[in-house]
C-alpha cells in the first residue's frame, strides 16, 4: 500500500528528469515534517531545496578530497587530544582558520617519526576542501620520481602545472634524502613557483636550518629555502608516536560468533584541546 507521504511515480519521474532523483531519498521523512510541523507550501520548498544544496556541497567536497589525495580518516575532529605529543594549540587555532591560505602563506610542520605530522597537514587539508580550495598532498619522493619520468616524454611542464596550480599543495617527507641536481632544480622550481601561486604545507624530520644540505646546488637552495621560510607558519610536535593509534585492531566478536571487522583505536571523534 503507498502511504500518504511516497511521492508518486509522475513526481518521481519530474525529480529524475531534472536531475533531482537524490530528493526521493528524503522526501517522505520532509513530507511527515511538514504535515507535523504545519508547514506552508514555502516553507516546505525551502527545506527540501536546502537539503539538496547540502547534499551537492557535500559531495563536491567528497570529490574535493579524493581528487587530492587526502586521507580519509586524518581530519582535524579524529585526532586524540589524549596522545602524547605537544605542540602551540595557538599556531594551530590561527592555521585551522586558513588566513595563510587566503594570504599566500606556507607552513612547516617539523617534528620526530610518527608523531601526526601528515595527520594534521591532511587535517588542514580537508578543511581547505570544506571551504572550497584546491588541494593536492603528494609525498616528495613521488613527485621527484613523476617529474623525472615525465622527462622522458616530455610531460614535465605539464606535471609541473599540475603541482603549481591548486591553492594549497601539501608536501609530505621533505628533505628526507639528499637530492641530484636534477631533482634540486626541480624542488627550486617548485617551490618558487609556488611562493608565487600559493600556499604549500610541508613535513619534515629536519628543520629548514637543515634543509640546505639535502640538495646539490647550495646557491640555488640557499635562496629557495629563504624565501620559503620567510613566508611560513613553524608548527613544531615533540613526543611519543602517533601511529600506534591509528592501528587497526580486532575489538571482539559480533553476535553469533562472526568476528568484527578491525577498528582504528580512535573510533570516536575528538579534538585537541585548547
Amino acid at each position: 500500500m503507498t502511504k500518504s507521504t511516497d511521492p508518486t511515480p509522475e513526481l518521481a519521474t519530474a525529480l529524475r528528469r531534472l536531475k533531482l532523483g537524490k530528493m526521493l531519498e528524503t522526501l517522505p521523512e520532509r513530507l511527515t515534517l511538514a504535515r507535523q510541523s504545519s508547514l506552508s507550501h514555502r516553507d516546505f520548498l525551502l527545506v527540501v531545496v536546502q537539503d539538496e544544496i547540502a547534499r551537492r556541497d557535500q559531495n563536491a567536497v567528497t570529490r574535493r578530497a579524493g581528487r587530492a589525495h587526502l586521507e580519509p580518516d586524518m581530519q582535524l575532529e579524529r585526532w586524540d587530544d589524549t596522545a602524547d605529543v605537544t605542540f602551540d594549540t595557538v599556531v594551530l587555532d590561527e592555521l585551522v582558520s586558513l588566513d595563510f591560505v587566503e594570504d599566500g602563506a606556507h607552513l612547516a610542520i617539523v617534528g620526530p617519526v610518527g608523531v601526526g605530522k601528515t595527520f594534521i597537514a591532511h587535517a588542514i587539508g580537508h578543511i581547505a576542501c570544506r571551504r572550497g580550495y584546491s588541494v593536492l598532498a603528494v609525498s616528495v619522493d613521488s613527485v621527484l620520481k613523476t617529474l623525472k619520468h615525465a622527462r622522458l616524454d616530455n610531460s614535465h611542464e605539464a606535471e609541473m602545472r599540475k603541482l603549481i596550480a591548486v591553492d594549497l599543495l601539501i608536501l609530505d617527507d621533505f628533505a628526507l634524502d639528499a637530492m641530484d641536481t636534477t631533482e634540486s632544480r626541480d624542488v627550486s622550481e617548485l617551490l618558487t613557483e609556488r611562493h608565487r601561486s600559493g600556499s604549500v604545507i610541508v613535513t619534515s624530520n629536519r628543520g629548514p636550518d637543515e634543509w640546505l644540505a639535502t640538495f646539490a646546488d647550495p646557491v640555488r637552495a640557499q635562496s629557495t629555502i629563504d624565501r620559503f621560510a620567510n613566508k611560513a607558519y613553524d608548527l613544531v610536535i615533540e613526543g611519543e608516536s602517533y601511529r600506534p593509534r591509528l592501528k587497526p585492531r580486532v575489538v571482539g566478536k559480533r553476535p553469533g560468533g562472526r568476528q568484527q571487522h578491525p577498528q582504528v583505536l580512535n573510533e570516536q571523534p575528538s579534538v585537541p584541546s585548547r
